[in-house]
């Protein structure tokens, strides 16, 4: 079981992340002593939406061309709108994802951002919660969606929303301190 101070944790995102869902996670993390690197599919800054207007940009730390799975022991994906559909379209996002699940490390998606667990055929069978207009998505893909701030199946942790971060981000650590799930494999 790792300690969270030894951890190396990405954070998958492009243009259009939820503000809150990126920046409260990344500082949370890194104040509980985890590496945290913003990983993108593009490299300068990348562009938050701050509920309702554009936000700040935030460094990007790492191209995703430039990363594997084994350099992390956590793949936290925010939300937000655009976000996630920007990266489910992108194939080498959807496969990086699949990887990441496969590797039986923490995942954890929060709000929109189940959408790209179900580009990469992960949600069947699981337990998962998401942003309440993306449930019909999650059910028809399979997954058993739950009204709750945050729903854990086998180190796949799903959050609904902004107000579920304190929950999202204490479950990401504890989690990452636990052993793999070896018996978890994508559809």
């Amino acid at each position: 079981m790792p300690n969270i101070a030894d951890a190396k944790i990405a954070i998958l995102a492009t243009d259009g992340f939820e503000q809150s869902e990126l920046v409260q996670p990344l500082e949370e993390l890194r104040k509980a002593g985890a590496t945290v690197h913003v990983v993108s599919i593009k490299s300068g800054p990348i562009k938050g939406w701050d509920e309702d207007r554009w936000g700040r940009e935030i460094p990007v730390d790492r191209q995703l061309s430039d990363v594997t799975v084994a350099d992390y022991d956590a793949l936290v994906l925010p939300g937000g709108q655009i976000n996630p559909d920007k990266l489910r379209a992108e194939e080498n996002v959807v496969a990086f994802v699949r990887e990441f699940y496969n590797s039986k490390k923490t995942l954890a998606a929060i709000c929109h951002a189940p959408w790209l667990l179900i580009e990469a055929g992960i949600v069947k069978g699981r337990d998962v919660t998401s942003f309440k207009s993306i449930r019909t998505d999650v059910v028809n893909a399979g997954g058993n969606w739950h009204d709750a701030e945050v729903v854990t199946d086998q180190a796949l942790i799903t959050s609904r929303n902004p107000n579920d971060l304190p929950a999202f981000i204490a479950k990401i650590v504890e989690e990452v301190e636990e052993e793999r799930h070896l018996d978890r494999q994508a559809a």
